[in-house]
């Protein structure tokens, strides 16, 4: 399967820009893999479409103000991401303009707040190590801005909107430095009626990393790797999980990150383990599936491990009919746009 196969034209005006007032008021587009249908709902209506017995898991990862802007000794201006905690406070970084960067230029990001750049990290960036005697978590906490992706076109002012909002109401373990986007429209209602209508919500943690959103560069998915991310799945989660595949009940991931999880620990070990690693599972065609039975996912970018995941769970021509539906039907994508339910 070629990349170019994962192609579809999106208008500009259907990025969504900004989140909606109500995090649970977004459209939802219910694909239906066995019956080949298509069918136009709100989200608000997920929880009569969960079945009593359903296991919903989520990714209660959290996201952090990873975008740092700071200006160099010569006094250029830097846009840092951080990506990766390499500890003793070494970070690595993508960074714009990253040529700029030669190992031991000084970045300035705020009064007894600076870097040093270490090295180069073989074409993932740089390494930095920061300069404070300060609480760096604290003070990342404190200066940074919530990473939005680069697609949503508006100023970058630190919008508490925004901490508030590309952030899902049950995140609890900090370490992403994106949202688990299929998360967002969730609401504390909304889980509660998912609950009273008999369905479990267990939880799992990947932290998402560069790797979930890094472009696809080989023609031949053959060729495709993502990066390895950190996460962990309880005891007490896999043992309910697997009670629910010993029952065939439903297993419904919210979000690719979630998916990624799932299935890269079953493929592991055969069914669901208690387990604190890495993620390295590079899900493309030919992939069989064995850990999940349905998937609420946002609108993925063309060409993107995310959409490539999407449709190797549901087919290729199928997802790409929905995506073709999504757009004559206005719906709005990405991060803070609408979502699909995948059955």
């Amino acid at each position: 399967m070629d990349l170019s196969d994962y192609w579809y034209d999106l208008p500009d005006e259907l990025i969504a820009q900004q989140p909606l007032a109500d995090r649970a008021a977004s459209r939802m587009l219910v694909a239906d893999r066995a019956a080949k249908t298509l069918r136009d709902e709100e989200f608000v209506k997920l929880p009569s479409l969960i079945r009593p017995g359903d296991v919903l898991v989520v990714n209660n990862s959290k996201v952090f103000p990873a975008r740092l802007y700071g200006v160099t000794d010569s006094g250029a201006k830097v846009e840092i991401l951080l990506s990766k905690d390499l500890g003793d406070s070494r970070w690595q970084v993508l960074a714009r303009p990253e040529r700029r960067l030669k190992a031991g230029k000084r970045i300035v990001f705020a009064d007894d707040f600076s870097a040093e750049v270490a090295d180069h990290a073989n074409g993932a960036g740089v390494i930095i190590k920061f300069e404070t005697d300060k609480d760096l978590e604290q003070l990342i906490d404190e200066i940074g801005q919530m990473p939005l992706p680069p697609y949503i076109k508006r100023p970058r002012t630190g919008s508490v909107e925004d901490r508030k909002r590309y952030q899902t109401v049950y995140a609890e373990a900090r370490g992403s430095i994106a949202a688990p986007t299929a998360g967002l429209h969730f609401t504390e209602e909304t889980l509660e009626k998912v609950k009273q209508g008999g369905a479990q919500i267990e939880s799992v943690t990947l932290h998402v990393g560069y790797g979930t959103f890094e472009p696809v560069r080989a023609d031949d998915l053959k060729d495709h790797r993502v990066k390895p991310e950190e996460f962990s799945i309880s005891s007490e989660t896999a043992k309910s999980l697997n009670a629910a595949k010993s029952d065939d009940r439903r297993i419904i991931a919210v979000g690719t990150t979630t998916t990624r999880a799932l299935e890269g620990n079953v493929a592991k070990y055969g069914q669901f383990e208690a387990e604190t690693g890495t993620c390295s599972l590079t899900i493309t065609p030919g992939y069989q599936f064995k850990a999940i039975d349905a998937l609420l996912t946002n609108f993925h970018l063309p060409e993107s491990s995310l959409l490539i995941l999407v449709s190797t769970f549901a087919g290729r021509e199928f997802i790409m009919k929905a995506y073709e539906h999504a757009v004559a039907a206005r719906y709005r994508f990405y991060s803070y746009g609408d979502c699909m339910f995948i059955v």
